[in-house]
């Protein structure tokens, strides 16, 4: 059976797949205090071993925050990790020192990310958020793997004039975050919005 033969055979269920069930579950609380956001994430995945994960994350709230500190309780873990920082358009670089209180030991750690995984170019990642109202947001990871379609051809070789290969698409909703941020505001906070 040749290529055309086997694409004239798909039906469109096989050109695709859509996985909505997400592997991992977040529950984020926040609270801002002060120049500071204190959060306390509970992280569920299913997927490929059923595993919990609690966080403390404690990060400065101002738009150039260059840190953030976190803590996890079960694991006896504590890190400071930087923001990411862009190296290019689509790749980012993030470092980080962290210590294990369990073991006693100390060590740094360092990652490039992208939007685009895979082999750079037949992956997309990304995270949309929708607000709900004001101190809840939901925020959806996600993912799409896809081949592109293909045409080829060939004159006098005994192959097909015309070839199309129609591609596939595999796309998952990974992650389903809800984050739930508490604003402290100060008596004199409270105080200076009263008065006119």
């Amino acid at each position: 059976m040749n290529d055309r033969e086997e694409e004239a055979g798909k039906s469109w269920d096989e050109l695709y797949t859509i996985d909505l069930m997400p592997s991992e579950l977040f529950f984020k609380f926040r609270q801002q205090l002060q120049g500071f956001q204190l959060g306390l994430n509970l992280e569920f995945y299913n997927s490929p071993i059923n595993e919990f994960h609690g966080k403390m994350v404690l990060k400065p709230l101002s738009d150039d925050r260059k840190w953030k500190f976190i803590y996890q309780p079960l694991h006896h873990d504590i890190r400071l990790v930087s923001k990411k920082i862009p190296l290019t358009k689509f790749l980012n670089l993030q470092v980080g020192i962290g210590h294990s209180l369990e073991m006693h030991t100390t060590g740094w750690k360092w990652k490039l990310t992208t939007c685009l995984g895979g082999d750079g170019v037949s992956r997309i990642r990304n995270k949309t958020s929708l607000g709900l109202y004001p101190g809840v947001d939901m925020r959806f990871g996600w993912r799409a793997d896809y081949v592109l379609p293909e045409f080829t051809g060939a004159v006098g070789t005994g192959e097909a004039l015309f070839n199309m290969n129609s591609g596939r698409l595999e796309a998952s909703l990974d992650r389903i975050e809800t984050i739930i941020t508490h604003t402290y505001d100060s008596p004199k906070d409270q105080v200076s919005s009263i008065s006119p």
